[in-house]
């Protein structure tokens, strides 16, 4: 579709957990010792996915994990690539105490992420300090060093808070805000403070936490700014969404003009919304994890996921396209979902009011009727 207007298309995705099983079948694994309550190692969640879909081969390459993704990212061509990074990419062996899971990725693997060409990864979610705060420091420095930019957790609660900034091709930017509510099990204790490290964490899903975010996405804006903002919230399983969730995202519309709402935490895709030309993403799904012969959600088809593509008008910030790929994930590795898979994503987020619409090329279309 061409458009007469200066345009902005994004890919977003929701969860990407590059640890444990995945870090395992990259070419420079981390320790695998695990602190589950039945699972002591991360060889075990490969022995899972390769008694579900055959043997997997190892190592993979660093790029293997996004499989069709990348053919889908060159054809789609976005001006920025964000995701939600839902692991700790570091060789801390300290666990947080008393947190059942821990998600971790070895230093060394992290082209898995560059050979994406990822712009922005957001660090406020509830695996991000898994292991501590000297785990939240190596990524970062991690990060930072492949030139991989972050949003949403810092040092203190100043660049915690700021901005992911992303300087578009023709003139102007891209802000990305990211923000941790407790609602996705983030622990109190993780909010980033004047002297300690942590997350963005929101006081509450509230009004009054929604004016907080508005003012400081107003201290940071220019004029022609795109505003991303990325908030990990709710539980993993359910349709349904939270009306403070629904209020909250609507008042950073409302109050600062935010451009994009991109919600994650829920493991498969939820509603979108489409309130004033803006879009709200409630649930992006995972895209990238190691759950591959996990039992006990079935009826959620966590197996498949959605690479979305919203495109902006520059300009006015108003939604005019919105594209939607689905993929499956089968060995550790993303491919284009089959028609029956499209169709069925299709159906399941109709049933809860948002309206899909398939393509010839067996991509899909968000309807803003």
């Amino acid at each position: 579709m061409s458009f007469a207007t200066r345009t902005v298309t994004l890919f977003l995705a929701g969860d990407v957990m590059t640890g444990r099983g995945i870090d395992q079948i990259l070419p420079r694994p981390g320790d695998p010792r695990l602190f589950e309550p039945y699972v002591s190692s991360a060889l075990e969640y490969v022995a899972l996915a390769e008694r579900e879909n055959g043997p997997l081969p190892r190592p993979v390459g660093f790029s293997y994990i996004w499989g069709d993704a990348l053919a889908e990212l060159g054809r789609m061509n976005p001006d920025a690539r964000i995701v939600n990074l839902e692991t700790a990419v570091t060789t801390s062996g300290d666990a947080w105490p008393g947190k059942g899971i821990h998600y971790r990725m070895a230093p060394a693997n992290l082209p898995c992420l560059t050979s994406a060409g990822l712009d922005c990864c957001v660090l406020a979610n509830n695996h991000v300090m898994d292991w501590g705060r000297a785990g939240l420091a190596e990524t970062l420095a991690t990060l930072r060093a492949a030139g991989l930019r972050s949003a949403g957790a810092g040092g203190d609660a100043a660049e915690a808070e700021a901005p992911a900034v992303i300087d578009r091709p023709h003139g102007g930017r891209l802000l990305v805000f990211g923000l941790a509510s407790e609602t996705s099990g983030v622990p109190r204790e993780w909010a980033a403070g004047l002297r300690r490290s942590g997350v963005s964490l929101l006081e509450e899903m509230s009004a009054r936490s929604a004016e907080a975010v508005v003012r400081r996405i107003a201290a940071q804006r220019r004029s022609g700014d795109i505003v991303v903002a990325s908030v990990h919230w709710g539980g993993n399983w359910g349709y349904d969404v939270d009306s403070a969730q629904r209020a909250f995202a609507r008042a950073l519309i409302d109050g600062a003009e935010v451009d994009v709402v991109h919600g994650h935490s829920s493991h498969h895709p939820k509603g979108i919304e489409i309130y004033r030309d803006r879009p709200i993403l409630y649930g992006c799904g995972d895209l990238i994890n190691d759950y591959e012969g996990i039992e006990g959600y079935e009826a959620f088809r966590p197996e498949l996921s959605l690479m979305y593509f919203p495109t902006i008008d520059a300009d006015s910030g108003r939604l005019l396209e919105f594209s939607l790929v689905p993929m499956r994930r089968r060995r550790m590795r993303l491919e284009r979902a089959a028609p029956e898979d499209a169709a069925w994503l299709r159906v399941a987020l109709g049933r809860h009011g948002t309206r899909i619409e398939p393509r010839g090329d067996g991509t899909l279309s968000l309807r803003g009727d």
